[in-house]
């Protein structure tokens, strides 16, 4: 297979309908399947054999799906979910039990945030939140009930690029595996190029691309060796009660290195319910056909808003990685160098109000609550998608209360520019 993404999203995992000889991906819209004998039930069931049971842990659609993100991650396997939220809390819930702890970024899509601070706290998972302006923050917050670190490749909203190879090389060494949610720079950065172990994402952005459809996935790298760490790692390496006290370490060695994604499938998934549906699968691949194209077009059309933006008068700061100085501009060049994605931000000297009034003004743009789509969009963050955050979290999270968020779409540049100048002009900016 092609190392290329153009080329493996559109033949990873696929080339026919074995039946019917159909190229394109059937739906197998279906909650169960028939076994072929009780013996092979029975296999399937013991994870001696890997094969369909029901939708609710695995079916074909959605097994093209896995197979074609794993493969553009360069990972072993992947796990299709029901939404973005969902991939991240079973990424963690994967590792850390009531007790445990993970260090996170702070720099986190609002969502993610709330997750972290409230509902996992609320089943016994504590999350240090640190600043990834210094590497050595996460080292300075992990104890020896630290199972994972968490960060976003390009964190949504702030846009400063997360030093992956850092805090990876930071983690490693002590058996601690970086998780990296790439839903903003998918074909832009490969998080597990540069050592991390697991990359999370939402389906929802620009893998699918066309606003149609809510998903996750997970990826597991298969370059961490959970086995070297039993200690620190006691979720893959004690007995699991339940699933007949497997130890997924060992349980799985014959399928490969896959024994977290295993796990995620067979317990959480099974358990917790959060699947996809096979039809939601099957719109998802055919977004990711062209999302090499069109991070292409995000990245350059974003970095056209981001320098017509810095030539107004009213916008007080532009935020986007092409803006960035210091260390982060290091980083940005050392990660993205395919792009720098379809994200961009900026803040008005107005302030809300001046913000309140450029978002009702747009003709063009949409006003929702999404990022990645086609289309462009726009939204106030400290009203609308981390409303639910205290002020000082909101900062933290670098939400201003005169933040507008853009996530800039394929649209033409010349479209784009001039409704961002009439909803401009209209706030008085």
């Amino acid at each position: 297979m092609s190392n290329h993404p153009e080329t493996i999203a559109l033949h990873a995992g696929w080339r026919s309908d074995p039946t019917t000889n159909a190229v394109a991906v059937p739906i197998y819209q279906t909650t169960s399947f028939q076994f072929a004998s009780t013996e092979t039930a029975a296999n399937l069931f013991a994870l001696k054999e890997l094969g369909n049971i029901y939708t609710r842990i695995m079916n074909p659609t959605t097994d093209v799906l896995e197979k074609r993100v794993a493969a553009l991650e360069g990972g072993v396997a992947g796990l299709a979910v029901a939404s973005g939220q969902s991939a991240t809390a079973f990424a963690v819930q994967n590792l850390a039990r009531a007790g445990d702890n993970i260090v996170s970024s702070t720099d986190l899509y609002g969502g993610s945030w709330n997750l972290f601070a409230n509902t996992l706290k609320d089943q016994g998972i504590e999350v240090r939140f640190v600043d990834p302006s210094d590497p050595e923050n996460f080292a300075r917050a992990t104890d020896a009930r630290t199972r994972a670190y968490y960060a976003e490749t390009l964190p949504n909203p702030k846009l400063r690029v997360f030093p992956i190879a850092e805090v990876a090389a930071i983690g490693r060494p002590l058996g601690i595996p970086l998780i990296v949610d790439n839903t903003a720079a998918p074909t832009l950065v490969k998080p597990l190029e540069h050592g991390a172990a697991v990359v999370v994402y939402s389906l929802t952005k620009y893998l699918g691309g066309h606003g149609t459809s809510i998903g996750g996935a997970i990826v597991d790298g298969g370059n961490f060796d959970w086995e070297a760490f039993p200690e620190r790692q006691p979720a893959l390496n004690t007995p699991d009660p339940s699933y007949h006290g497997a130890v997924w370490s060992q349980a799985v060695k014959g399928l490969g290195p896959v024994a977290y994604i295993i796990k995620a499938r067979v317990t959480l998934l099974r358990d917790l319910g959060a699947a996809l549906s096979p039809f939601n699968a099957f719109l998802f691949l055919q977004g990711i056909e062209t999302v090499a194209l069109r991070m292409e077009r995000h990245s350059a059309n974003a970095a056209a808003v981001a320098k017509f933006l810095a030539g107004r008068a009213g916008v007080t700061r532009v935020i986007h990685p092409s803006t960035l100085t210091g260390r982060d501009a290091e980083w940005t060049a050392k990660y993205l160098t395919k792009g720098h994605g379809g994200l961009a931000g900026f803040e008005l000297a107005g302030g809300a109000d001046a913000g309140r009034r450029f978002i009702d003004a747009l003709k063009l743009l949409y006003h929702v609550a999404n990022i990645g789509d086609a289309r462009s969009l726009a939204i106030h963050p400290a009203s609308t998608t981390h409303s639910q955050l205290t002020g000082d979290e909101q900062l933290a999270t670098g939400v201003s209360p005169g933040y507008v968020r853009l996530s800039v779409g394929i649209e033409h540049i010349d479209d784009i520019l001039a409704d961002l100048a009439q909803a401009l002009d209209a706030a008085g900016a």
